[in-house]
């Protein structure tokens, strides 16, 4: 008897992959599913600011998935998956160098809302396959912001005008490697890189999980 509870809460408490829904392998994302993922070329899908801009992959199909789950729904452990993704592409991109990884920083007042800044998970678990250290306070976001979807590429670079601020003090040397989640126009890696820039940082990349182009 205490098997056959034991068994049919195995059964209810099983993962079941995120995007198909299958609980085969006990995982939040299957083989199947990670597999189907296709990075974007091995060259830089924008040039902002004098910086190259990478694209892991295309804003589609799982990989739109998981950015909204980890995004919008609480869905923490893609975090894990997408830095996977990410890491692999940089990998074949074979950039020497060390590097400190920056998330997009959220607003403090989004971060209440949210709880936690979903490009700080992904840099964590980046962190862990790199040997890259996390700096979360070189730059920090100032000024509440409007999102920026629906925003034409003129309007995103006024909305965040003086929205980051940098800390030259948290500055240790070396590259700084930016990563968000999804580059559209590239605005916000823009205005990050021109504030950077500003206070004397230039050894700078910017890595996106996702373009929808």
């Amino acid at each position: 008897m205490r098997q056959f509870f034991l068994s049919l809460l195995e059964l209810i408490y099983k993962q079941k992959c995120y995007c198909c829904g299958s609980s085969a392998e006990n995982s939040k994302l299957c083989t199947i599913c990670y597999n189907a993922l296709e990075h974007c070329s091995l060259s830089p899908s924008k040039f902002v600011a004098g910086v190259n801009v990478y694209c892991a992959g295309r804003y589609n199909k799982n990989l739109q998935k998981m950015i909204r789950g980890l995004k919008y729904h609480r869905q923490k452990e893609m975090a894990v998956y997408i830095a996977r993704f990410m890491y692999e592409y940089w990998q074949d991109l074979g950039v020497v160098g060390n590097y400190e990884v920056i998330p997009v920083p959220l607003h403090p007042k989004r971060l209440k809302k949210r709880k936690y800044n979903q490009m700080e998970l992904v840099a964590n678990e980046f962190s862990k396959l790199s040997g890259y250290t996390v700096n979360s306070t070189l730059i920090k976001r100032v000024k509440e912001t409007q999102p920026q979807y629906k925003l034409s590429r003129i309007e995103r670079l006024e909305n965040l005008k003086q929205a980051f601020a940098v800390d030259k003090n948290e500055y240790h040397g070396g590259g700084v490697l930016i990563l968000d989640d999804i580059s559209t126009t590239g605005s916000t890696f823009e205005v990050m890189v021109n504030e950077l820039k500003y206070n004397g940082i230039n050894n700078i990349v910017c890595f996106a999980a996702a373009t929808p182009f």
